[in-house]
Formats: C-alpha cells, structure tokens, sequence
C-alpha cells in the first residue's frame, strides 16, 4: 500500500505541473550590470549609436573621424560612469517593480549626462554645452539597451519553456520509464522498502524536470538530483554502470540553472553505457577555482555504431539557459578523446542572485 500511495503521489503530483506549465509568463527582468558580458553589449550597442549619430551630423566622409570623436569623447565616459553606478546598486534595482526600475535607470542615466556635460563644458570653454540635447540622446539610447536587453531575454526564455514542454521526450525518454518501472515492479515483493525509494526517486525527478524552471538553484539540490536519476539507472543496469564522483572541492551553495547536468548524464549513460555489454564508468568532477565553478562530466566514447549526435539537442539547450542566466560569463565545451566523450562547463561562482 505504502509503494502505491508513492505512486499515486507522483502521478498526482505530475498532473499538476502538467497543468500548470502553460500558465506562466516569462516577467520582465534588467540585465545584471555586473556581468560581463552586458558591460561588453552596452559598450558597443553604445559605440554604434555615436557611430550613427555622427554620420547623421557630419557633412562629408572628410570630418566624419572628427565628429565620431568628438561624440565619443563625451558619451563614453557617461557609459563608464554609468555602468560603474548601476553596478553598484542592480540589487537594489533587481528588487524593484520593473517599470519602477526602468524610470530610475533612465533617471540615474540623465543625472549623469548632466554631471558630466557641465563639467565638461566648464573644462573646455570651446565646447557646446547642449546639456538638453545630450540628456534627449542618453534617454533613447537606455531606453533602446532596455528594450534590447528585455528582448534578448525574451528570446531565449523559449528554451526553457522547451525543456519543460518536452522533458518526457528529450529528458526522460520512455525506454527509461518504462525500463524504470519495469524495475521496481520487479522489487515491490522482494524488496518492497526499495522499490518505494526508488519510486519516491522517480517522483522528486520528474516533479523537478516539469516545475517552473526559470531560476538558480544550489548546487548542492542539481547534484542530488542528479544522484536520485543514476540511482534508478543502476537499478536496472547493475554493475555494468559505475560512478566515479569528485565533489569534495564543490561548492554546494553555488547557484546553477536547475537541470545543468540530469540531461549531460542521462546522455553519458545512454551513449556510453547502454551500448555495451562491458562495464563503464562515469566520472563526475565538480570544484570551483577562484571565483569560477568547473563541472567536468567524463563517458566512454566507441566510434563504432557511436550515436553521440544525440547530445547536441541537449547540449544546445544547455548553452542558451548557461548564457540566459550569465551570459559571456558562461560556456560549454565538449570533445571526444580516444575512448572518452567528456563535457565541460564553466559558470561563475555565485551565491547569492539579485
């Protein structure tokens, strides 16, 4: 009774997710002006924006040079400032109402431009103190960067909704439900306190996979995870499966994207395990080198009848959630050595997400 009441709670409880994964809307979020990658976007969204408006004014292709200097000289140290001042307060910012946000960095953005101008114009008495148009140019201009930012999250939130929307098909496939299923069937009268483990694992695994999977996660909770699925897996794979971990130098409290690794090792064990009838293992290494967390995932690779294109699905989807959250900060590597196919991530080390 108590393994059918499991049972009954995870399909309850997965009917439920079901139901509401199409009821979310993706809300409106400010970039985080700490990342690197947004300084990068917003120096040459900036660039290119003096670039345009010194074509607009230069008569010929002789002062073009001139004039985009001389527009640069006075909108990239708004930029730096600017970037340095909402740097320091994005948190307070990211604790805001969207719209409430906006105004204030539109209004921050004119504070500066004014400072700036005035102070420019009292070192140089030759300069064209036009504080209003300089404070009409730096309005549009952030209100053009928070658009783009709000659409370039916009974006790329679809693939999250995707890994949702087709978590049974990409994630989870159906020969491991089944085969899954089929295991604890097999243990519910032998050994019937594991086969309610194992079912309690399947539940916690796709409750997670069908949630709302939009925000960071500890580290600690992906592994964990990540343990409860090759737990099922070895169920039915026996010793043919063995694990190798190297999380004593892991950062648990790290924040990741949640279901960073479930589907590296969901591939690892289907590409590099299932294949053959030998042994395998699987080596998962996690640690963090100064402010960087590397997460290392290692499978035997076999060249003949290998159908490791599979990955790329997941791959892909992994990158643009890796570059959602942190952008350049961010990556993903994978290569295949002799005998190994291994995957490598790199994220910066975060505790704490504004």
């Amino acid at each position: 009774m108590t393994t059918l009441s499991a049972c009954s709670g995870a399909i309850f409880s997965l009917n439920q997710t079901m139901a509401s994964i199409n009821q979310n809307r993706y809300p409106n979020l400010l970039p985080d002006f700490r990342n690197l990658g947004v300084m990068l976007r917003i120096l040459l969204v900036a660039t290119a924006m003096t670039l345009a408006a010194a074509v607009i004014q230069a008569s010929s292709w002789n002062i073009l040079m001139d004039q985009w200097f001389g527009i640069s000289a006075l909108v990239q140290p708004i930029v730096i400032l600017s970037l340095v001042v909402l740097g320091l307060v994005t948190g307070w910012l990211h604790r805001l109402d969207y719209k409430v946000a906006v105004v204030l960095v539109i209004l921050i953005e004119l504070v500066i431009a004014s400072a700036v101008v005035s102070f420019t114009s009292s070192l140089f008495e030759s300069a064209t103190a036009d504080v209003v148009r300089a404070m009409l140019f730096t309005a549009v201009a952030t209100a053009v960067m928070l658009g783009y930012f709000n659409l370039r999250s916009r974006a790329l939130s679809p693939a999250i909704t995707e890994a949702r929307l087709q978590a049974l098909q990409a994630r989870i496939r159906p020969h491991f439900l089944f085969n899954s299923i089929n295991a604890v069937l097999s243990l519910v009268r032998s050994q019937p306190r594991r086969a309610e483990t194992a079912l309690e694992d399947m539940a916690d695994l796709f409750r997670v996979l069908m949630a709302d999977n939009r925000d960071l996660v500890p580290l600690q909770n992906e592994i964990e995870l990540c343990r409860q699925y090759l737990s099922l897996e070895q169920l039915r794979l026996g010793e043919r499966l063995q694990l190798d971990w190297h999380v004593d130098n892991m950062p648990g409290e790290a924040l990741v994207p949640p279901l960073v690794l479930q589907p590296l090792l969901e591939n690892a064990v289907y590409h590099g395990i299932e294949p053959s009838i030998e042994p395998g293992v699987v080596s998962i290494n996690i640690y963090h080198v100064r402010n960087e967390v590397h997460m290392v995932l290692r499978n035997p690779y076999r060249k003949e009848g290998s159908h490791h294109s599979g990955n790329k699905m997941a791959l892909g989807n992994i990158r643009e959630r890796l570059h959602l959250h942190f952008d350049a900060e961010a990556s993903l590597k994978a290569s295949v050595g002799d005998n190994s196919y291994e995957v490598h991530i790199t994220l910066p080390y975060v505790k704490e997400r504004t």
